[in-house]
C-alpha cells in the first residue's frame, strides 16, 4: 500500500482517482435518477400549482442528500481497504 516514508505508490494513486471517478458519476446518476422519479411528474404533467412546487422543492433537497451520501460511502468503502478476492475466504490460509 505505502512505500517508506508514508508516500503512496503510482498504482494506489491511480486507484484512489478512478474510485474518486466513480464516486461521483455514481452519485451524479443515482441523484439525477431520485430527482427525476420525484420531481418528474411535476414536470411532466399538469398538476396543482402547490403541488408541482412541493415535488420539485422535495428533489431539489433529497437530490444533493442522496449525492453526498453516495459519494461518503463508496469512498470510505474504498479507504477501509481491499475486501478477500474470494467470499467468505478472510485469511490465506484458510
Amino acid at each position: 500500500m505505502d512505500n517508506y516514508g508514508g508516500r503512496r505508490t503510482k498504482a494506489r494513486q491511480d486507484a484512489a482517482t478512478v474510485e474518486i471517478g466513480y464516486a461521483l458519476v455514481s452519485a451524479g446518476f443515482a441523484a439525477a435518477v431520485l430527482f427525476g422519479a420525484v420531481a418528474g411528474p411535476a414536470l411532466l404533467f399538469d398538476l396543482p400549482r402547490a403541488l408541482k412546487n412541493t415535488l420539485v422543492w422535495i428533489g431539489l433537497v433529497v437530490a444533493p442528500v442522496v449525492f453526498l451520501t453516495r459519494v461518503v460511502s463508496v469512498l470510505v468503502r474504498f479507504r477501509r481497504g481491499a475486501q478477500p478476492s474470494q467470499p467468505g475466504r478472510t485469511n490465506p490460509d484458510s
